[in-house]
Parts: C-alpha cells; structure tokens; sequence
C-alpha cells in the first residue's frame, strides 16, 4: 500500500475505508469485508455513531493492531472544550476497544476551538494519539491554529471531489506540513459524477470505472482518500486503482470539472455554523 508521510513522521496509508452513514447494525460486517479486501486505515467519528461496531470488526478480523491505521474524530464539546475533549476522547478509545489512536481529528471548526486542541495536544504527548489533525477547516482557519498552538495539525480532512477540488487550499497546507485528505471524494455521486463523460472516456482508455479514475485522480494529487461502500466486490474495486496513471493530459481534463464551490454545505455560511454548533452527541 502506498502511504504518505505525516509532519512527525507516522506513515499513514492513502487509501482507506471510511464508514460515514453506514449503519451501526451494518457497519462490523462492512468493515470486516474492508479489511478482508486489504484495507488498513479505517476512518470513523463519534457523530457516527458506528464506532463500536468498527471495534468488534478489528478484533474479529486477526488483522494485527500494528498494521491497520485507525482514525476517529471529536464532536464539538461544550464549554470548557479541554475537559470534555478528554473525556469526549476516552469514550472513542473505549468505544473502539483500542489502547491507542493513530490519528485523531477534530470534527468541525467550531466551539472551543483552543480547549478541543490543547486536550488533543495532550493525548498526542501522551502517545495515545500517534498523530492529530482537524477537518473541514478552511486555510484561514487552519493557519490560525497553527500559529496559535505548539503542535501543527498533521491532517485536514475536507471536502475534495472533481468538483471541488480544492487546489489552493492544497498549496497552504503543503506550504504549513499539513497532509490533505478527502472525505466525499465521489460526490455522493452528485452532478451525475458515475456517468461523467470526462471522466468515463478517461476509464474507458485504460479500462477502469469512473470510480477508479476518481481515486487515482486524489492519489496522483497526494490527497489521502476514504471510499465507503458497503458491497464486497465494489470495496474491492475501490482498492484496485495502484496499476494504472492518468497521464498529464487526462489530469489536465479532469481539472475542468472544478466548479469551486461546495456540493454539500459551506463551513463559512453562519446557518451552518449555527445547525452543528447547536448538535450534542450522548454517549
């Protein structure tokens, strides 16, 4: 598996399975299949709900701890942020059945920011988090942490799809060390991606579905990549996208689908930041 490295050295894989809107009932038997079909890095989050089905899957499955990479996620904490964060972290490890971490993202730039990562900075010390990050923090953001804090993000985990692609924000956090990573990476097939002709005559040349090209299109740019499914054969696919390349033309092509915008909803809209300041989680 080709992996990329992180800004403290940990190697993390590029391709991964996530487990976003699957189903706590169904979620052991897919990630079972996941790791059956040599996936490693398994992405999951308290707002889930999922992870102690993705647990049971890890210690049924006789995949060695030291060889799969393990993400999970922290839900927005009411005030103080630093104390619920630990706890808030605690439940995940519990949860998950797992002594440690391998990378522990903040979920949303929201709340008590500065709480939320001083707790993760502990826990990173610690070792009980080998690496930690944030998601869906635009560059502003992003840097503002960065300057603010001792420990850089060592991930940010947004948004990226051809048709959103993300490029410049790419650029700041290549410039800052910081490893991109897509979630939606297929759009949740919006604007028609599965029957795209851009990138159907792309699969068409090297005998590939469009599924695949997309993948290979976020592996050739360096983003790390979380497909979900919940079907054997089509996980299968998903992780048969290392012995073909798009060449600078077909990248040049698929650069055209950007649209700039969004296809879900925009962390800088107040309406937004509003609906998921307000979401609790229970335990």
């Amino acid at each position: 598996m080709q992996t990329v490295t992180l800004n403290n050295g940990v190697k993390m894989p590029i391709l991964g399975f996530g487990v976003f809107q699957i189903p706590p009932e169904d979620t052991e038997r897919t990630v079972t299949d996941a790791l059956a079909a040599g996936y490693r890095l398994l992405d999951t989050a308290a707002a889930y709900g999922n992870e102690e089905a993705v647990g049971r899957a890890i210690r049924s499955s006789g995949v060695p701890r030291e060889d799969l990479f393990v993400t999970t996620k922290l839900w927005i904490q009411d005030a103080p942020g630093e104390e619920n964060a630990k706890r808030a972290f605690e439940t995940s490890l519990r949860k998950l059945g797992l002594e440690y971490l391998d990378l522990y993202l903040m979920h949303q730039p929201f709340g008590d920011v500065y709480g939320q990562w001083r707790a993760m900075e502990q826990v990173h010390h610690e070792g009980r988090a080998k690496a930690i990050g944030v998601a869906n923090f635009y560059p502003d953001r992003l840097v503002d942490l960065i300057s603010n804090n001792d420990v850089t993000p060592a991930v940010n985990q947004i948004e990226t799809h051809p048709f959103f692609q993300r490029t410049a924000d790419q650029d700041v956090m290549r410039e800052h060390g910081v490893q991109i990573q897509s979630w939606g990476g297929f759009a949740e097939g919006k604007n028609n991606l599965f029957t795209n002709p851009v990138l159907s005559e792309i699969g068409k040349a090297h005998g590939k579905s469009v599924a695949q090209v997309v993948l290979r299109w976020l592996i050739q740019r360096e983003v790390v990549t979380i497909p979900k499914s919940v079907r054997a054969e089509r996980m299968a696919e998903n992780f048969d996208v290392f012995d073909f390349e798009l060449t600078d033309d077909q990248m040049a092509s698929i650069a055209t689908l950007d649209t700039g915008s969004s296809l879900f909803f925009d962390h800088r809209d107040p309406a937004v930041a509003g609906q998921l300041g307000k979401r609790r989680l229970t335990d």
